[in-house]
């Protein structure tokens, strides 16, 4: 049998061992000498078999403990209900109140700038030549781990003044700010495609090497129509699931 069809072979077989839940997270892989035993075949077949499923972001290399599965639990994001009225007396931020919903541990590191953002940016906000933007880059931790990076752009004429245009986190959310302005979010277009991270996307977001990601545009719109914000997000794609609801009824 050719040794691709082989390599491939052992990784079916193992795939299918971490999906059905015989292998669960953190469970440790047969080791190189065992799968060659088990399965008659040479160690370089195991080693592209293994590297498969490095790539498809299933299992993680460790010195010490060898080939183990990545816990791969999702964050679930409803996309939908950003704009919806929060519970009553509830003043987290959007994020905040997902992943604590889920009985998960939210953080973040954030950074605020008036930047002069580039093309994409700029005509998503309507913003004239040389129109500034605050941006509020965001990034965000569940459980201590990185799991997404959020920039979101703000017109700075609109924001100035506000907590938007300041550092630190605000506990009730920009989106409360904006409406407190004046400039209530009624409308909203998302963007949603995949790609492979830059770089930075992945030192910052310590992704495993061929995972790919999620990059997720919002552009919030006021009652005149207005931009008033573009939310980019950078959601690797094996820690998140994006679910609409819709509902003819």
């Amino acid at each position: 049998m050719a040794r691709s069809v082989l390599y491939q072979q052992v990784a079916a077989e193992l795939r299918r061992a971490i999906y059905s839940g015989v292998l669960g997270p953190g469970a440790q892989l047969p080791t190189e000498a065992q799968l060659m035993e088990d399965h008659g075949v040479s160690r370089n077949t195991v080693r592209l078999a293994l590297g498969e499923l490095v790539n498809e972001g299933l299992v993680t290399r460790t010195p010490r403990r060898g080939t183990v599965v990545r816990d791969r639990r999702p964050l679930l994001i409803y996309p939908q209900r950003e704009l919806e009225p929060p519970p009553s007396g509830e003043l987290r931020e959007a994020f905040a109140y997902a992943v604590a919903q889920e009985g998960r541990a939210p953080s973040q590191y954030i950074e605020v700038l008036t930047v002069s953002p580039v093309e994409e940016i700029a005509s998503r906000l309507e913003l004239a030549d040389g129109e500034l933007a605050v941006v509020r880059r965001r990034l965000r931790f569940v459980d201590g781990q990185p799991y997404n990076t959020n920039d979101s752009y703000f017109p700075r004429d609109l924001v100035a003044d506000s907590e938007i245009a300041r550092p630190g986190d605000i506990a009730r959310g920009a989106n409360r700010v904006l409406e407190e302005l004046g400039h209530a979010q009624v409308r909203v277009v998302d963007d949603i495609w995949a790609r492979m991270p830059n770089q930075e996307e992945a030192e910052r977001l310590q992704l495993e090497l061929g995972t790919p990601v999620m990059v997720y545009v919002r552009v919030g719109f006021d009652a005149a129509d207005m931009p008033v914000r573009v939310a980019v997000s950078v959601l690797p794609a094996d820690k998140h699931l994006i679910r609409y609801e819709l509902d003819g009824r």
